[in-house]
């Protein structure tokens, strides 16, 4: 709260707090600031105190006003000027205090920063957090990782490690264990196709920068991960929406968005899925989805990045687009960071045989290689089935934790809007999740708004919640006063 002992006065407390939140981009490029009357009622000061608190946020260009409409983060990739003969002194004070680099730093694409940040800042709080996307700590601790490591660095292991480059494509060891592995899932692939990386996303990176070029045309499924939307943004890619399903992506969709661009330089070059447990909706791919998908994609000739980050958390037997094709076109992205070692970094790809060698081109030009060291201990890890054992663990503990949230949330007055499953929840609050994020911001939880997951920012009553760290009641009781207090205010 607000302090009045202060030695800042209320106002240039509440401009403070805004200004902190608008360049660490938790509030995103064209997001509404509360209106006056409801910023008073939540920070227990006078509408005074918020009209000159906003006046402070004008003056440093950090917002702008539009007519009957209120206060909004100013976007700066549409301007850098406010428009308008009157906004002469708010026009030389922003350019004073901001310039070109830090104007495009400010205006990060869509919700990326918003939600990366999130899942990083935690905003001083050592509170549980149901908006973030990786499992607590304490769940992935373990001694079988530290002993493995250590095995690996035993001898010359440590030296040969360290004062030479490994193998560009990836440890051997690692690729053979990750070969093993896919074919108990059903995904035929030798070594020679797999290529490791730093982590999941650099995979999706590699993806993209070889087989697209700026201006291409690809289809992603909506909800999605909004970091993805704004990967493929800033490499200059045109995003194609895809509903998702229960089943799979609306395939109707998509073939009306390859029949009006076949033959054209706008036809879609590639679709990403996370085909089990997606991303916020905890939705799973059907084998007569994955099926028709895998005519779509040979009839209008795009691949298929199949994203299975989460594959920890589901059993093998789910189906995967990989294992219908035979990584024929489809190219099947993983990693470890959710389940076992986010700081080790390590993901794959396994791709079609005549995509490997520009795929590790790529990754020779960004990386050039992975770390070996970390690689050997990993494979060690699943040719123990350590790894296999602990995932077992994870899934367990998930399981009772999904039913204590979906408990608390329901008791809550929340709607699930689809069947809980996997690591996400994707729930109806009813409010307006932006404004909401923003109230319970201010007692130290961390929300992720449904508006973060559309490659069009657009105000949602939805929120995903992390199964994993929703189980706190306390935080459920804050919701339930932060919603209240909107619709009273409302």
């Amino acid at each position: 709260m607000l302090q009045r002992a202060a030695t800042q006065t209320l106002t240039e407390q509440l401009a403070a707090r805004f200004a902190m939140r608008i360049r660490d981009r938790l509030m995103a490029p064209g997001s509404r600031l509360p209106s006056v009357r409801q910023c008073a009622a939540l920070h227990a000061v006078s509408p005074s105190t918020v009209v000159a608190a906003y006046d402070h946020l004008l003056a440093q260009g950090l917002v702008e006003a539009r007519r009957n409409r209120g206060f909004y983060v100013r976007d700066w990739a549409k301007k850098l000027h406010p428009a308008g003969a009157g906004s002469a002194q708010a026009d030389s004070l922003s350019i004073a205090s901001t310039d070109p680099a830090e104007a495009r730093r400010l205006n990060a694409p869509i919700s990326a920063a918003t939600l990366m940040r999130g899942m990083f800042h935690s905003g001083g709080s050592d509170r549980p957090q149901p908006g973030m996307g990786v499992l607590p700590p304490e769940w992935l601790d373990n001694d079988f990782m530290a002993a493995a490591l250590q095995r690996v660095s035993s001898g010359h292991g440590l030296r040969d490690a360290t004062v030479r480059y490994g193998d560009p494509q990836g440890d051997p060891a690692l690729r053979r264990a990750l070969a093993d592995r896919l074919a108990e899932q059903g995904i035929a692939a030798v070594p020679a196709q797999i290529v490791t990386t730093v982590g999941a996303t650099q995979a999706l990176d590699i993806v993209s920068r070889t087989l697209l070029k700026p201006g291409d045309t690809v289809m992603v499924e909506e909800p999605g991960w909004s970091v993805e939307f704004a990967r493929l943004s800033a490499l200059g890619m045109r995003l194609l929406p895809v509903p998702r399903g229960p089943d799979g992506p609306d395939l109707a969709v998509m073939a009306r968005y390859c029949e009006a661009h076949a033959g054209t330089r706008d036809a879609p070059r590639l679709f990403v899925s996370v085909s089990v447990l997606h991303n916020p909706t905890g939705y799973s791919l059907s084998p007569a989805s994955a099926h028709q998908l895998l005519k779509l994609a040979q009839r209008h000739d795009f691949y298929v990045v199949e994203d299975d980050t989460y594959h920890h958390l589901v059993p093998d037997h789910a189906t995967r687009v990989s294992q219908l094709d035979g990584l024929q076109r489809t190219i099947y992205v993983s990693g470890f960071a959710k389940i076992l070692a986010p700081a080790w970094r390590i993901g794959f790809l396994a791709a079609p045989p005549a995509l490997v060698e520009p795929l590790l081109d790529t990754k020779l030009l960004t990386t050039l290689t992975t770390p070996a060291l970390l690689e050997r201990a990993l494979a060690q890890c699943i040719e123990s089935e350590q790894l296999q054992h602990h995932a077992e663990r994870v899934r367990t503990r998930l399981a009772l934790a999904r039913a204590r949230s979906v408990h608390h949330a329901r008791a809550a007055g929340c709607r699930f809007v689809t069947d809980p499953a996997g690591l996400f929840g994707w729930v109806d609050t009813g409010v307006d999740t932006d404004a909401l994020a923003l109230r319970l911001l201010d007692v130290g939880y961390l929300l992720a708004p449904g508006a973060l997951f559309h490659a069009t920012r657009a105000p949602s009553t939805l929120m995903r919640i992390n199964f994993a760290s929703a189980q706190d009641g306390e935080f459920w009781r804050q919701f339930q006063q932060a919603r209240d207090a909107m619709a009273k205010s409302a």
